[in-house]
């Protein structure tokens, strides 16, 4: 079992910058593909960014590409998402998330992370 918690969330003006953290605990380990999801308001859920296994390479959804970077730390056990130029549409509930044994091609599937934290919420005003 993977515990994630999530914090860091809270309003800020448009243009502004956030960094999120995410720290996991039980059993998790370097092989895991940890990263982020969001969901805004009437929304599905959406792919944000992740790290896929011990490559600890970086992936982006299109919408964030550019503005956000992930950062994993595996002594640490944490995921941070640093947001820059926070736009009106990235309001949303942003979910840290754990895949085991993910394939590259499945990273950006919801129903890939088997781990969910409780979400923090960003909240960007104009």
């Amino acid at each position: 079992q993977v515990h994630l918690i999530e914090s860091g969330g809270g309003l800020v003006q448009a243009g502004d910058s956030l960094r999120l953290s995410c720290a996991a605990s039980g059993t998790t380990d370097n092989s895991d593909t940890m990263g982020w999801f969001r969901q805004g308001p009437g929304k599905e859920r959406e792919f944000v960014a992740t790290t896929f296994r011990s490559y600890n390479r970086a992936y982006y959804g299109d919408s964030v590409k550019g503005r956000f970077t992930i950062s994993r730390d595996n002594a640490k056990k944490t995921v941070d998402l640093i947001m820059d130029n926070l736009r009106l549409e990235d309001t949303a509930v942003y979910y840290c998330a754990v895949a085991k044994n993910v394939i590259l091609s499945n990273i950006r599937s919801a129903g890939a992370y088997a781990y969910w934290g409780q979400g923090t919420q960003v909240t960007v005003s104009s």
